[in-house]
Parts: structure tokens; C-alpha cells; sequence
């Protein structure tokens, strides 16, 4: 174990926090060009999910083999690497004029986000021991957010920005990149660096009950945010015939701010009864999402994200309050990649399955099938919770 003075210690989680956060707002950013793209370029709902779903697949592929490295080579090694192969896919995106560039610039970017989520979050563990699993938790929807709301506007008035917009965040990776070399060291080094490539999801073994037990609901939160993200708006574009990056960006942005504000205001509470109160938000909001699209109402479909965001927010946050003290810090990065690959697992595989369902049966009736799964995955979640006792960190 590493021991840092306060200033340093401080120092590497200001970093770690900040770095996570861009490597998520830049993964959320394409969200409101997906249905400008799709006119301009003339591509299905198909290619359009490929483009979002293939992100997801680069990912995974890290997280299965250099998702531990940083617990045997140190944090800073596999941030640094991961930035520089970031940056690169900002300046694929910032040039693209093919759905083929953005679809090898989202594997890039799903590399280099699958190799540096579980070393920066562990960096939050090694450096923040009270409040690790707070920050780990509201960071995905809160840096979701930043990535769709910033892009939303940047891109109010059409896609031109976007060049300009991707450059920015180019300079911002190299910029964090050049400061790895001078942040503190917070994980130490050890033997087994080239087995540890072999792809595996290796959970600790205390940590293996609560992780299963999580797992139906971590499914529909991540499923939930995958549509959001990739399908939403063009589902807002057969609600309401716009066809404005505005609506879908701001759908997107509503759910993810509200899971992170719904962290940020619940995070005292026990872990048990904020994963509950998760749960049935999940539940509530999907029912009220479906109902807007079924009457073509965007204040009721706004509602509902709203309510959908804050279950999205606490049911991830409860469970993984459960799940990461579990392990200790030689475990920290093996056991947050095997939480990363299971919900980006969700985020991705449905998201394809509606988009390969969309031209035989249309997308609002894709959209309500998708929503009573979530709604069947989040219900059964609540229902194992009830019956047995939850092994709750208080």
C-alpha cells in the first residue's frame, strides 16, 4: 500500500475525478448529432445503432483484458495510454465524413474509456476511502450529463460546431495526459502483469453475492440509459416530427443530471433503502416515459425521465455502495471492471436488439417492449430485495 501525504493524496483524486469525467462526457457527446447524422448521412436506425453500440464493444474488449492492469503496473501507466488513445478518437470524430470513421473512432473511444473507468476509479478508492463509492456512482450520470448537455448546446444550431467541439476535447486529453506524469502514484506494482491479460471478469470472492444480487437491476439502469443515449431522438422525432439534436440531447441530459442529483441529495441514507427507493423509481419512471410516447405528450415523457434518472441514479449508486467495499485495494480495479462490463453489457446489447427489431416492427412498439423489460428486470430486482435481507455497507 502507497502512503501519500494530504496534499498529494488530494491532488491524485482531484485528478482521478476530473479525468474520469471528461473520459464520460466525451462518450455521451455524439448523442444529440445521432438523428443529424442519420439525415445528412442517409443511414438506418441499424448503422445508428452500430455507431453507438460499437463503443460498448471496445469497452468491454478493454475491461476483459487491461480492465486490472493498473493493480500490477500503477494507476498512472494505463491513464496515460488510455488519454492519448481518447484523444485520438476526438480527432476521428472532429473529421469524420463516413459512418465508418465514427464507427472505428467509437471503438477507439470505447478502448480507451474500458482501460482507464476501472483504474480511475479505483485511483477514487485509493485516494478517497469514506466517499470512493459516492463519487464512482454519481460520476457516470453526472459526467453523462456534462458530455450531452454541453454537445446539446454547442450543436443547437446544427452540426458545424462539431469539429471545433471534438478539437477541444482533444487538447483536454492531452493536457490530462501531461499531468499524469507529475500526479502521485496511488497503486503499487506487482507480479502478473501479462497473465492478467487474459480476458476474464474476475469478481473478489467476498464481493460475489452482492455483485449477483445487483445485477438485475444494474441490467435496467444501464438498459434504460443505452436507449436514452442512442435511440431516444429518433424516437422523439416519431413523437413529435422534430427534428431538432435539441429534444433528444436534453432527454438524455435530464435523466442522467437527475440520477446525479438524486445521488448527491440521498447519499447519507443506508445503502438498503436507497437501492429500494432506486428500484421503484426505475419502475415508475419507465411506466410514465412509455406513457408519454403512447400519447404523444413531451411534458408527460419529460416527467418520467425525470423520475427514471433519479431511480437510475440511486439504484446504481445503493448497489454499488453494497458492492465496493467488498474488495480491498489490490482488488479495487479487477472488481469496478467487472461492475463497468456487466453495465455496459445492458447499455449496449438491447440498444442493438431494438435497432435490429425497428424495421419489421417500428420503433414506438420497439420502445414499449424495451421499457416493460427494464420494467420486468427493475420489479424482479425489488422483489428479491424484499424477501431477503439486505447485506447492506450502512
Amino acid at each position: 500500500m502507497i502512503t501519500l501525504t494530504p496534499l498529494r493524496r488530494r491532488g491524485a483524486a482531484t485528478y482521478a475525478v476530473v479525468s474520469l469525467l471528461l473520459f464520460l462526457a466525451a462518450s455521451s457527446a455524439l448523442t444529440p448529432l445521432y438523428r443529424v447524422y442519420q439525415i445528412n448521412w442517409g443511414i438506418s436506425s441499424l448503422m445508428l445503432t452500430a455507431i453507438f453500440a460499437v463503443y460498448a464493444g471496445g469497452l468491454l474488449a478493454a475491461l476483459l483484458t487491461v480492465g486490472s492492469l493498473s493493480d500490477f503496473l500503477g494507476r498512472r501507466p494505463v491513464i496515460v495510454v488510455s488519454l492519448l488513445i481518447e484523444a485520438a478518437a476526438m480527432l476521428l470524430i472532429a473529421t469524420a465524413q463516413a459512418p465508418a470513421t465514427l464507427i472505428l473512432a467509437r471503438f477507439l473511444q470505447g478502448i480507451a474509456t474500458g482501460a482507464a473507468a476501472g483504474t480511475l476509479g479505483a485511483m477514487i478508492m485509493d485516494t478517497c476511502k469514506v466517499r470512493g463509492a459516492l463519487i464512482n456512482s454519481a460520476a457516470p450520470p453526472l459526467g453523462t450529463a456534462l458530455g450531452v448537455l454541453c454537445s446539446t448546446v454547442a450543436f443547437m444550431h446544427g452540426p458545424e460546431t462539431a469539429p471545433a467541439f471534438f478539437t477541444a476535447l482533444f487538447g483536454m486529453c492531452v493536457v490530462l495526459a501531461l499531468l499524469a506524469l507529475i500526479v502521485a502514484e496511488t497503486g503499487a506494482r506487482a507480479p502478473g502483469a501479462l497473465a492478467s491479460l487474459l480476458p476474464k471478469v474476475n469478481v473478489p470472492l467476498p464481493a460475489r453475492k452482492l455483485f449477483w444480487a445487483t445485477t438485475p437491476v444494474f441490467w435496467a439502469v444501464w438498459a434504460l440509459t443505452g436507449f436514452y443515449l442512442s435511440l431516444m431522438p429518433s424516437l422523439l422525432h416519431v413523437t413529435t416530427g422534430s427534428t431538432s439534436p435539441l429534444l433528444g440531447g436534453l432527454a438524455a441530459g435530464v435523466l442522467t443530471l437527475s440520477g446525479a442529483f438524486a445521488i448527491l441529495l440521498l447519499h447519507r441514507w443506508p445503502a438498503s433503502q436507497i437501492f429500494l427507493i432506486g428500484t421503484c423509481g426505475l419502475i415508475a419512471g419507465a411506466a410514465v416515459s412509455l406513457g408519454g410516447v403512447a400519447l404523444h405528450s413531451i411534458p408527460l415523457l419529460m416527467g418520467g425521465t425525470v423520475i427514471g434518472g433519479a431511480g437510475f441514479g440511486t439504484a446504481y449508486f445503493g448497489g454499488l455502495r453494497r458492492v465496493l467495499p467488498m474488495a480491498d485495494e489490490t482488488d479495487r480495479a479487477a472488481l469496478l471492471s467487472a461492475v463497468y462490463t456487466q453495465c455496459y453489457l445492458a447499455f449496449s446489447l438491447p440498444a442493438v436488439a431494438v435497432g435490429l427489431a425497428v424495421p419489421f416492427i417500428g420503433l414506438p412498439l420497439a420502445s414499449y417492449l424495451y421499457g416493460a423489460v427494464i420494467i420486468l428486470l427493475a420489479a424482479g430486482s425489488l422483489f428479491f430485495s424484499l424477501r431477503q435481507p439486505m447485506m447492506a455497507a450502512q
